[in-house]
């Protein structure tokens, strides 16, 4: 499977979505859809952006009993994405559901990773706050290892673990990874975070790449520079 860069759609709204994608007059590029913009529209927008030719990860992180998550995915099955997400810390069982539950009857089904850590997350705070004391790395190649255990097809992590995965988990096992800023922008509110061309070296199978590419003052010219640095260099 080759690299690819999937452009977070963080909008409050389907109209900002897809007056964005509007600009995107030849490549459709790969996006995600969050919990801000489907929870404002729901599957509508999922519907339209599909139409108009662009494969989707519904990242909405289902992280419930095992029971309460085969059956949201399901559901989720019966849309046309190809990549949804769930918390790892759901634990195996939690994923295995998850997974049995988005396998439609015909054996197909949309591709299922799982969230190790959040990018957000820094040592200090998942010593202090979440009370896990071992070494924030050791917590993602584990729960990395769960869920390939669970029959997962990857994880989202971050770019600077995703050689480690690979190492433990196959190349085959997939490491999407946000976090990715240029070398010229602003972290924001990321802490374990890299740039295209870093991520590629790396070991990332995709990137995902919100506001360096949508707060952009040209985002086409954004993204062609983000799949420059990770898919063509």
């Amino acid at each position: 499977m080759g690299k690819d860069v999937i452009i977070a759609l963080d909008f409050k709204s389907g109209e900002e979505a897809l007056s964005f994608l509007d600009q995107f007059k030849e490549k459709k590029p790969y996006v995600k859809v969050g919990m801000e913009l489907y929870y404002a529209e729901g599957p509508s927008i999922i519907r339209e952006i599909k139409k108009r030719g662009h494969k989707l990860f519904l990242d909405l992180k289902l992280h419930d009993i095992p029971n309460t998550v085969e059956k949201a995915m399901a559901v989720l099955s019966r849309m046309d994405v190809d990549m949804v997400n769930l918390h790892a810390a759901g634990t195996i069982e939690m994923m295995k559901a998850a997974l049995k539950g988005l396998t439609r009857e015909d054996g197909t089904r949309p591709l299922l990773i799982a969230v190790t850590q959040l990018t957000s997350t820094s040592q200090e705070r998942m010593t202090e706050e979440l009370l896990i004391e071992e070494d924030i790395a050791k917590v993602v190649i584990k729960y990395a290892e769960n869920a390939d255990v669970a029959g997962l097809d990857g994880v989202v992590c971050s770019p600077l673990e995703a050689g480690k995965i690979h190492d433990v988990c196959g190349r085959d096992f997939l490491t999407v990874t946000p976090g990715v800023r240029f070398d010229d922008a602003s972290r924001g509110d990321q802490v374990r975070v890299t740039t295209p061309a870093k991520a590629k070296e790396i070991g990332s199978d995709y990137i995902v790449v919100g506001r360096p590419i949508t707060q952009a003052d040209d985002p086409v010219a954004a993204y062609e520079r983000c799949v420059r640095e990770f898919v063509e260099e």
